[in-house]
């Protein structure tokens, strides 16, 4: 754990992808929050520079979102938080040659405990919703690039994601419906490159 004062990081046994957790200062009238400042996060090793905030709401528990990645050279890694509601938040290596390949980390996000999700680039992400109306905001260090915007199925079986609800309970997109498995993808990024 490494901490500048206002931000906390926690590692995972996955090398790359952060927890934060942010200093909120509160009184009768509720609190304050730096969410992101450059200086705290190079103080705790998160260096990237952010171009483009995204922000997405979802009406119903069980919504997934995910597993998504862009390809290089439009690759992005994210930061992401909740405003309303509360995730499960996941990303998974797909950073070829890796010694964690294929597996996980996932956090749970919530209003209330304003943690925030750092995923580097060589990560899938995606996210399910565990309450209604959950608002979502994330910092992206690439601009969205539809040609090289790719996805993995969110139930892919070799993966064994923790997801709260099963198949028949989620609500998805017709394009995360019909997402590929891991191992049916072509290289999408080398480890240590």
């Amino acid at each position: 754990m490494t901490s500048s004062g206002n931000q906390t990081a926690t590692r995972f046994a996955v090398a790359g992808p952060v927890l934060v957790a942010s200093r909120r200062f509160g009184d009768h009238r509720g609190f304050f929050v730096e969410s992101y400042s450059a200086r705290d996060f190079a103080a705790i090793g998160i260096a990237d520079v952010f171009v483009q905030d995204n922000h997405s709401r979802s009406e119903q528990a069980g919504t997934v979102r995910g597993l998504h990645f862009q390809l290089a050279p439009h690759g992005q890694a994210k930061l992401v938080r909740v405003l309303r509601g509360a995730i499960l938040d996941i990303a998974v290596d797909i950073r070829r040659g890796s010694p964690t390949y294929g597996r996980h980390v996932a956090a749970e996000l919530t209003a209330e405990n304003g943690h925030q999700l750092y995923v580097p680039v060589g990560f899938a992400h995606g996210f399910c919703t565990l309450v209604p109306e959950t608002e979502v905001a994330y910092k992206v260090t690439d601009y969205y690039a539809p040609e090289c915007d790719r996805g993995i199925a969110w139930n892919d079986p070799d993966l064994a994601l923790p997801w709260p609800f099963g198949p028949e309970a989620v609500q998805l997109s017709d394009k995360d419906r019909r997402a590929p498995r891991l191992r049916d993808i072509p290289p999408a990024f080398e480890w240590g490159i």
